[in-house]
């Protein structure tokens, strides 16, 4: 038996100052409450109680005993029930770090409606298209495009969003509309560069279920997505970006979509955040709302 059900023990045969009365309010054996007081006692070095055939009655350290243990158990308790309520009604801070496109377009048009049902929350959002240290920055919970070069960190995939490749139509005016892979000798690429490492990212094609990579020159580089889909329109080259962040530029034929039949894969999302058995119930909350949003989404 654990010291804190001894403790239960204990204090239930403080108040009813029979072995026989405690150990049938607690559903356990006669013998295993006297086997729980002898080894109380013997731990503690103190004897708790003074026993005859007649009676048992508590001695004075079993008293001070009785009162911290009383103390104890019922901060224990409403620990336990605190998050109880936790999970009834839960409240309180999470802060997300995102990508800027995701915080516009997905989660703050949700966040009324997620604070109609959940009021004691609140939502701390950070809109960043980098790698953070999360500790140090105090964030609970990322949602990215990649998986970050941290071991330490769970990565929960959210959802895949299709992805489109594009130019300006000054720039498909300029070096002309390619008609297939082999015809991508002569264009030009927005370079998008990762600050961990300063390289750049090719371009992506899917090509009979294979992905191919093209790396183009690139006459501007850029780290950041609405930098990157300004480069775009600006007519310096080639991009590749999940569809829902230029559904509108290319309705209004600010940019132009290119090479259809091998379209760029999916772009993978990942909900990342320290790993533990036991997740803040406010953080699971959140991590599972964002995975909903997501689901429910028109973006995929």
């Amino acid at each position: 038996m654990d010291q804190i059900q001894a403790m239960r023990v204990f204090v239930r045969m403080a108040e009813s100052e029979s072995f026989s009365r405690a150990a049938e309010s607690l559903a356990i054996p006669r013998a295993t409450v006297s086997q729980t007081l002898k080894r109380l006692e013997l731990r503690l070095g103190v004897r708790l109680f003074e026993r005859t055939t007649r009676q048992v009655r508590i001695t004075d350290e079993g008293r001070l005993y009785h009162q911290r243990c009383v103390q104890l158990l019922a901060e224990m308790d409403e620990t336990d029930s605190m998050f109880s309520r936790q999970r009834q009604q839960p409240s309180g801070r999470v802060r997300i770090d995102m990508p800027h496109s995701l915080a516009r377009e997905v989660v703050i048009p949700a966040l009324p409606a997620f604070y109609r049902r959940y009021p004691q929350m609140t939502l701390v959002l950070s809109a960043n298209d980098s790698t953070i240290n999360m500790q140090r920055e105090g964030v609970d919970c990322v949602l990215r495009a990649w998986r970050m070069d941290d071991d330490s960190l769970v990565a929960r995939p959210l959802a895949s969003l299709p992805q489109v490749t594009c130019a300006a139509p000054d720039y498909c005016a300029a070096f002309g509309r390619p008609a297939s892979l082999a015809e991508l000798n002569g264009h030009q690429m927005v370079g998008y560069f990762s600050l961990r490492s300063l390289r750049l990212y090719p371009l992506e094609f899917m090509q009979q279920e294979q992905v191919v990579f093209r790396m183009l020159p690139a006459r501007v580089e850029v780290n950041g997505a609405d930098a990157y889909i300004a480069a775009a329109r600006a007519g310096l080259g080639l991009i590749q970006a999940p569809c829902y962040t230029l559904r509108s530029l290319l309705a209004r034929g600010e940019l132009v979509e290119m090479l259809p039949q091998t379209p760029p894969p999916p772009m993978p999302l990942y909900i990342m955040y320290p790993p533990g058995r036991f997740l803040a119930p406010r953080i699971r909350l959140v991590i599972d709302w964002l995975q909903t949003c997501l689901d429910q989404s028109p973006i995929r």
